[in-house]
């Protein structure tokens, strides 16, 4: 894999269908050897994780890298905590945007990028049931828009 590559290991699509993702950050994940040993195989959750900030960190919480196979004893916990590698400006950023009522850091995607796994994080702000309903009416709309379109010239 070249090193301007990226490879996408694991996405959270439901952030998308829960979430209004206003703003987008990237950071490093910090792994011991056998989570990266897991991450580059695959074998990562992301669905039930969140963003935290603790004495001017981030971490991030219940994210699932399950278990290396050939692990032994020094295997790791599954959903450990694990720290992020952001800019000072960026976590005082975030930080503050957490701070707002109604506001999230949900984690959207986890990738490598030139042999290091990164995360990339939205600031993401909850929606209403009516939101929801919004965007199914506005994509179903679409499918049928589209499927008359085919069925229409290709008469």
């Amino acid at each position: 894999m070249p090193k301007d590559q990226v490879k996408v290991l694991c996405q959270n699509k439901k952030a998308y269908h829960d979430y209004f993702i206003e703003d987008k950050y990237e950071g490093g994940l910090v792994l011991t050897g056998t989570e990266i040993k897991s991450v580059r195989g695959g074998k990562i959750n992301i669905q039930d994780a969140y963003c935290m900030a603790k004495d001017g960190e981030l971490y991030v919480i219940n994210m699932h890298i399950s278990p290396f196979d050939q692990g032994n004893r020094y295997n790791h916990e599954p959903t450990r905590t694990r720290k992020l590698l952001l800019h000072k400006k960026e976590i005082s950023r975030l930080i503050g945007k957490q701070s707002i009522e109604g506001y999230a850091l949900i984690p959207l995607r986890v990738y490598l990028s030139a042999g290091f796994a990164k995360l990339e994080i939205g600031v993401a702000k909850g929606k209403k049931d009516y939101d929801r309903r919004d965007d199914i009416k506005e994509r179903d709309a679409k499918r049928e828009m589209e499927k008359f379109k085919k069925t229409r010239y290709s008469e």
